[in-house]
């Protein structure tokens, strides 16, 4: 099991990347999130410049947000600036386009604009929605196409299975599922998760615990909420859904997203009060030591092959390597 890191794309997003590549981390993962975020090609750029070896990508890019020629040339860039080191990710769009108050992309649309991407760097001329494109970067620009950046897609359905079969190197795959037999068909299967290792005597709803775990915990009132189930079934589920109920409903959707992944919303901490931390080990990878490393140890008997562990609160250094300590016993 490979063991990588992600981060909400930021202005420190660098510094942190650098600090995974120091404690051993394999890949370092920027969220696609222009609504809170800098333009993560631009911040993997400057992570390129700051490490040696770790390997750096998008994940995952959401098609809606650019033209693929725009992605291609940034995966080119980054192929140039990390040689060997560049990867990417697609999805059809969770936060990337539930925070700008749209709907995921069809699977149609990621399936064509995927395979045009992937034209693109071999170099070929394209294709799409009625124009013929190809890169044309002279030297200096860019590298010598055919230029060489894997692929993973985030899915789980049998169409997304079925799009990352004939496309995708890997496969991206949500926390919190039941992971599917059909993972065992890729060789490369992707896996974010949120959490913290608990100290002995340490308390889940500690402010630590909060400020670690809370974030990671506060994504599945926000999966639950966008896919239609009843987040009244989370702890603190009901306090939660009152606060963003206050929200005019045409500006909702700013309210769930609001902190995603970074720290605490409104109502988020609303729910935290009301106990929504008796949930942490449920919806992340919390526990003490030994119960982290069953945990992972499970999921790669499941047929994970990277775990994608994502620190936050304000100890970043502090939560990547407690983590890479209890990982290192599972890594290669």
């Amino acid at each position: 099991m490979k063991v990588s890191a992600a981060f909400p794309t930021a202005l420190d997003s660098p510094r942190h990347i650098a600090t995974a590549e120091r404690l051993g981390y394999r890949r370092a993962w920027l969220y696609d999130t222009p609504h809170q975020s800098p333009d993560v090609w631009m911040i993997l750029a400057l992570a390129a410049q700051q490490t040696e070896s770790i390997g750096l990508g998008p994940g995952v890019l959401i098609p809606a947000l650019r033209h693929p020629m725009v992605n291609a040339a940034g995966a080119a860039a980054l192929a140039a600036l990390a040689p060997g080191r560049a990867a990417v990710a697609f999805g059809t769009g969770f936060a990337g386009m539930r925070a700008l108050g749209r709907n995921p992309i069809k699977w149609s649309y990621l399936q064509e604009y995927v395979t045009a991407f992937q034209g693109l760097l071999r170099g070929d001329t394209v294709d799409w929605q009625g124009s013929r494109l190809r890169m044309l970067h002279p030297d200096g620009h860019a590298p010598a196409r055919p230029v060489e950046v894997p692929v993973l897609i985030s899915a789980l359905g049998p169409k997304g299975m079925g799009i990352t079969r004939d496309l995708g190197d890997g496969l991206f795959i949500t926390y919190g599922i039941e992971v599917p037999e059909s993972v065992k068909d890729f060789s490369w299967v992707a896996m974010p998760v949120h959490g913290t290792v608990l100290a002995d005597d340490e308390r889940l709803d500690s402010s630590r615990v909060r400020a670690a775990a809370g974030p990671g915990n506060a994504l599945a009132f926000h999966a639950i909420h966008e896919g239609g189930g009843d987040v009244a079934q989370l702890p603190g589920g009901a306090e939660w859904l009152a606060a963003i109920d206050k929200t005019p409903e045409a500006e909702r959707h700013l309210a769930i997203h609001h902190q995603h992944l970074v720290s605490l919303s409104n109502a988020d901490e609303e729910a935290w009060q009301a106990g929504s931390w008796a949930a942490v080990p449920r919806t992340t990878v919390t526990g003490r030591a030994a119960q982290v490393a069953e945990h992972l140890a499970t999921l790669t008997r499941q047929g994970i092959t990277e775990i994608v562990y994502q620190p936050t609160g304000p100890d970043v250094a502090g939560e990547l390597e407690r983590f890479a300590d209890v990982a290192g016993s599972l890594g290669e």
